[in-house]
């Protein structure tokens, strides 16, 4: 996943589907993106991998992209694919416009907050999510990502021109696709079936009993989308 300084809009972008939310309740949706793990990476050329390199940089400031529907009522978030299409990515750690703020060549994994009105009283762009009763989180293994400041692999370089709206400018329109799409077909998780998460599935959370939204059991789905099954450059 590509960041900039000035800030560049995550592609593919994350769409979920949410279910099970009080029709009548009103909600925050934010997403915020967190270290998978504490290291640094590089990518190896010649064997086409990526491999550790050392520690992690040092944490950044936290930052969270609230979707600018919220709040908004269980109804409304659950009749619409929720998109977070303009959510933009940084390296710049002094940036003031908003945007998620990463170190470059990490591994991230975006997370998606369901937030109860009357508990999102501390929710800020600039502050950690809040914690407690009232608020769950979602997360799917197929969006952990890396960040880089430019493309290490052709082939991905390839696939994200030809299918991000936002690259018009990158594109050939007299090139010869056989060979794009013979490489689309090569991969076929190009089209991920829906993923349901459960509030069952966090640990931590009883597998029974009443919910905090109503008697259904809120799920969130990963809307079908160009994710890879696993980081790629």
């Amino acid at each position: 996943m590509i960041i900039t300084k000035a800030g560049r809009r995550m592609f593919p972008a994350m769409r979920v589907k949410i279910s099970g939310l009080d029709p009548h309740q009103q909600y925050y949706i934010a997403m915020d993106i967190v270290p998978v793990d504490n290291k640094r990476y590089r990518y190896v050329y010649h064997s086409s991998k990526w491999m550790v390199a050392g520690n992690a940089d040092s944490p950044v400031p936290p930052r969270v992209y609230i979707h600018p529907d919220s709040p908004a009522s269980g109804e409304t978030w659950m009749r619409q694919v929720i998109s977070f299409d303009k959510l933009k990515l940084t390296n710049n750690e002094l940036d003031d416009q908003g945007h998620i703020i990463l170190h470059s060549m990490h591994k991230y994994q975006p997370r998606v907050h369901v937030i109860r009105k009357d508990c999102g009283d501390d929710l800020s762009p600039i502050k950690p999510v809040p914690t407690g009763e009232g608020v769950k989180a979602f997360s799917f293994p197929e969006t952990v990502f890396t960040t880089v400041t430019a493309y290490q692999n052709q082939q991905i370089t390839r696939l994200k021109i030809d299918r991000n709206p936002f690259a018009k400018g990158f594109r050939d329109s007299g090139r010869n696709r056989m060979g794009l799409e013979a490489l689309v077909e090569s991969y076929a998780f190009w089209r991920p079936s829906l993923r349901t998460l459960t509030f069952e599935d966090i640990p931590g959370i009883p597998k029974q009993g009443p919910t905090l939204y109503g008697p259904s059991q809120p799920s969130c789905v990963l809307s079908p989308a160009m994710w890879f099954p696993q980081p790629w450059p």
